[in-house]
């Protein structure tokens, strides 16, 4: 059975692109009802300021979770279970609980605190493109280079060792993949809350001068042990899986696009522009978080009543004409220009400046290095039920 068969709508892919009824529904009625991975009915949004607006507007559409929101085949938990996994967990909030988390943190991801980051970022780069071209030819590219950078950059921001990574690399794997049962990824959930339960006891009898430490030195009164767990997961899952595999696709969309990396080479003071057109062109998250409308309400003319699911598509808002102009087209010159890959409003990615600046960083470095970086071996492998697009594999040459 075909992917497109089994997928729902909202998460079928054509390699880079959206499928091509996801067009279709924005170019029509814009919003359609579809199952959703759950087998539930949703309502999927398509168009760029319909999601913004979805996205913007945390009162009429409220965090599906925070709304009692249970998937079918999620396994019986107290409420006392599910309020501790929850706990922490920005994206299972809307304000005012997730202001209050998220005013914590923004101090950890600022611009300038990322600047202070990047000469590290740099080493951590230059190091596995060291080991890569003593190993030489041919070489993983998620394994050998978009996997570990992310996962090393973020266990060093948080305080967690790296030498867990194959742990935290296969359950997060497992979280993340939709086509495992339900249950097996809640075990997998409890396992890995488990682990940094651990790293935050650690951390509480020691404070280090990681993101863990500093949330405990100054904010240790305000956090419970379960929020701090909760921050802490989130983290560590969000801060490597969305970045390695913009690293991976991403540079394979410039290797197939030679006109582009030509031009990235000739003016690499473009590389803020590319990173922003391939978050926009690519947008390896399909949905963000489900919603809940708390009210009745209409896009595009199309009535939703209260209490229905919603689920926005960010690629095909972010291939939406009304965006830009001929928007299936890779072009890095266009700049910035305001897409949703990173979501929109209060939940608007909290890391996205060090995502950012990993890109930059490792993209130039990367094509740098291997002038003649090309496809190798068996094609690239495009991986499906996920909630994060991307890469399985990536054999390369240079």
């Amino acid at each position: 059975m075909s992917d497109s068969a089994t997928l729902p709508l909202y998460m079928r892919r054509s390699a880079f692109d959206p499928d091509p009824e996801l067009a279709t529904v924005r170019g029509g009625e814009g919003v359609r009802r579809v199952k959703t991975v759950f087998g539930i009915d949703a309502y999927l949004v398509t168009r760029f300021a319909d999601v913004r607006e979805v996205l913007g507007d945390a009162e009429r559409f409220t965090i599906a979770q925070r709304a009692g929101f249970r998937p079918p085949g999620m396994a019986e938990l107290t409420d006392e279970q599910l309020k501790a996994m929850r706990a922490g967990n920005l994206l299972a909030f809307d304000p005012p609980e997730h202001t209050r988390l998220r005013r914590m943190l923004t101090p950890e991801f600022t611009m300038r605190r990322m600047r202070r980051l990047e000469p590290r970022v740099k080493e951590i780069v230059t190091a596995h493109l060291d080991a890569m071209e003593a190993a030489g030819p041919p070489a993983d590219l998620v394994r050998d280079f978009a996997l570990p950078i992310p996962s090393l950059v973020i266990c060093e921001l948080l305080g967690v060792p790296y030498d867990d990574r194959d742990d935290f690399q296969r359950r997060t794997g497992k979280m993340l993949d939709l086509s495992l049962p339900l249950e097996q990824r809640m075990t997998v959930q409890l396992e890995s809350r488990a682990y940094m339960g651990g790293l935050v006891a650690r951390a509480q009898a020691d404070p280090g001068e990681d993101l863990l430490g500093m949330l405990i030195r100054e904010h240790g009164d305000d956090l419970s042990t379960d929020e701090l767990i909760g921050i802490g997961h989130l983290l560590l899952i969000a801060g490597h899986e969305t970045t390695s595999n913009m690293l991976g696709i991403g540079t394979l969309a410039l290797l197939r696009h030679p006109d582009q990396l030509d031009l990235l080479r000739k003016e690499p003071e473009r590389i803020n522009a590319a990173v922003e057109e391939l978050l926009r062109w690519l947008s390896i998250v399909h949905s963000g978080t489900f919603k809940i409308t708390s009210t009745d309400v209409e896009l595009s003319g199309v009535h939703i009543p209260a209490n229905s699911l919603v689920v926005c598509s960010l690629p095909a808002a972010n291939r939406d004409p009304g965006l830009v102009a001929e928007p299936d087209r890779l072009d890095i010159s266009r700049g910035e220009m305001g897409h949703v890959a990173f979501g929109h409003g209060v939940h608007h990615c909290l890391g996205a400046p060090l995502a950012r600046m990993e890109m930059q960083t490792a993209f130039p470095a990367l094509f740098e290095r291997f002038p003649g970086l090309r496809e190798a071996g068996e094609p690239a492998e495009f991986r499906s039920f996920n909630v994060v697009y991307g890469l399985t594999a990536f054999p390369v040459a240079w």
